[in-house]
């Protein structure tokens, strides 16, 4: 065995598509890891939650697309690191929060969003301004936070749209030289003063909590710059980051690929080999039951099984492993007809070894290449019907899938909308992992099939 094993390997690393297929599968394999260790499991669980997506943009396209562009994209910027600065006195307590933000682009941002929570007590008062690339300051937003008598924390959003911005801006029009009239406060803030154009430049906006105990603080403060790019992959119709769904759908493919092929060749393999092992009604009652289960249509039976009983992703594992091992069964049954019939397996049984021991230590063991190329060849498969599952709407939307991600893109008619990066992507990802698959199946294949390797 050891001899035999031995040359595989050697066949198969002269196989350049093995090759291939084996350094893309270790990509797979790496991202997949690095996914798991790095990306938080909350923002997994947060996929389908629309609230934790808030703070991202709309459809939003890939920020490197700006790269290509004479006239760049304003780009989504989510700010979360503000320098702090406290400073108390006897009488009064006031803590400052300072974003920077370069502005250089040639419109203006969709919008500017405050979030932020406050520890405090009693009645501490909130500000907030901006000052320009050109020296203006405008002031943008005074409230009192709501009363408490004991310490508390208060989490809040104001947004550009909010109408006290509104009104500040337009109590400051003699900043500007051109009338406010149905402008927006971000086309405000960000114009230049003689013309409604994007004045290009560093903005400092400052956020000021004055309050009369020491221990009033903000814990969280975040600035959000609406804009039209973000990230790498951009995002979805529900303001979703695309790239955390590609990259956890790394890890869930692989895991769908690899359990369906190795259960669904394990169990055809040992089905197989025993009905050919023992011949005669055993083996005609055995493969009888194959072929009805192999006569079924596979899709709508899942399709049926999916709407009927659950589209548990991991139910859905369980009925493509039922589907799956007919056809390795068929093979394996034929190769073991003729492995029975030589001299040490005649030999095991006149030896008087029991049925179990011969299968497995004399007739599984010459299996074990065509078993292995199966394996390759059946991940992607599983894949792909998983895929198309979760296209027609009967996947496990709790999980971001590429299928799911590809069935999402269809409901909000990305394609018409001429959302390339959230059907391109998905559809790339799902063929190159089914191609590394691919690649080391045929190189198997060709290693183990004397036939092919003529």
């Amino acid at each position: 065995m050891r001899s035999t094993a031995q040359e595989i390997k050697e066949e198969f690393l002269k196989s350049k598509i093995g090759i291939v297929g084996i350094g893309i599968l270790l990509i797979l394999i790496v991202i997949s890891i690095l996914v798991v260790i790095v990306i938080p499991v909350d923002t997994f669980k947060e996929w389908n939650n629309p609230g934790s997506w808030i703070s991202y943009p709309k459809v939003a396209i890939p920020g490197w697309v700006n790269l290509f562009l004479s006239e760049k994209i304003p780009e989504h910027k989510i700010l979360n690191s503000p320098k702090i600065n406290d400073v108390i006195s006897d009488d009064m307590a006031v803590t400052y929060h300072q974003f920077g933000v370069n502005f250089d682009y040639e419109d203006f941002p969709n919008d500017f969003i405050y979030e932020f929570s406050a520890k405090y007590t009693g009645t501490p008062l909130l500000q907030m301004d901006v000052t320009r690339p050109d020296g203006i300051q405008l002031k943008l937003f005074s409230a009192s936070l709501p009363n408490s008598n004991t310490i508390t924390v208060h989490n809040e959003r104001i947004f550009s749209t909010d109408d006290m911005i509104k009104k500040n801006l337009y109590l400051q029009s003699n900043k500007f030289s051109f009338p406010l009239n149905d402008l927006s406060s971000e086309d405000i803030v960000f114009s230049k003063t003689g013309q409604h154009v994007p004045l290009k430049g560093n903005y400092v906006f400052l956020i000021k909590m004055y309050g009369n105990k020491s221990e009033n603080q903000i814990p969280e403060s975040k600035l959000i710059i609406g804009g039209k790019a973000f990230g790498i992959m951009g995002t979805d119709e529900l303001r979703r980051d695309l790239v955390v769904g590609l990259l956890w759908g790394t890890p869930l493919a692989l895991f769908i690929g690899l359990i369906v092929a190795i259960a669904s060749v394990v169990l055809g393999l040992l089905y197989g080999v025993y009905a050919g092992y023992k011949g005669r009604k055993t083996d005609e009652v055995m493969m009888r039951f194959n072929d009805v289960i192999y006569a079924l249509p596979a899709l709508p039976f899942l399709i049926i099984l999916s709407i009927t009983i659950s589209n548990s992703i991991f139910v859905l594992v369980g009925f493509l492993m039922v589907f799956g091992w007919v056809g390795i069964a068929k093979v394996s049954r034929s190769m073991s007809l003729q492995i029975k019939t030589r001299g040490y397996v005649d030999a095991a049984n006149m030896m008087g070894q029991k049925d179990s021991k011969i299968v497995f230590r004399h007739i599984l063991p010459q299996l074990l290449p065509y078993a292995f190329a199966s394996i390759a060849i059946s991940v992607p498969a599983a894949i792909t019907t998983e895929a198309g599952l979760s296209f027609l709407g009967l996947g496990d939307p709790s999980f971001p899938t590429w299928g799911q991600i590809l069935h999402d893109a269809n409901v909000y008619g990305a394609a018409s909308r001429g959302l390339w990066w959230w059907i391109v992507p998905p559809g790339i990802m799902i063929a190159v992992t089914g191609l590394a698959f691919v690649f080391i199946g045929n190189a198997l294949d060709t290693v183990v099939n004397p036939k092919l390797k003529r």
